[in-house]
């Protein structure tokens, strides 16, 4: 894995991660009940985005290395997904 690899994979870990942390604890404007005018009664009032960011990186890191991990000891390999036998044989 290139070191390029390896940041495209934290960066889709991480947002896919922020995307999933965004809605938890989330208290909308109709929940507090104070609507500001012009504004729907869904959009949040307290959102936290800078603690819900730093929740993401420490959950995606953990994931990250993980992943990193199983890649880089080669327990799981490109082959273990050619279902149709499409690969050529491996030369030893």
């Amino acid at each position: 894995m290139s070191i390029t690899s390896a940041i495209v994979l934290y960066a889709v870990l991480w947002f896919l991660t922020f995307l999933m942390v965004i809605p938890v604890r989330l208290q909308t404007q109709g929940d507090v009940g104070e609507i500001v005018p012009g504004t729907h009664a869904g959009a949040p009032a307290h959102h936290n985005l800078k603690k819900k960011a730093l929740i993401t990186t420490g959950i995606a890191a953990a994931i990250w290395g993980i992943l990193v991990w199983i890649i880089l000891s080669g327990a799981i390999e490109v082959r273990d997904f050619d279902w149709m036998n499409r690969l050529p044989p491996v030369s030893e």
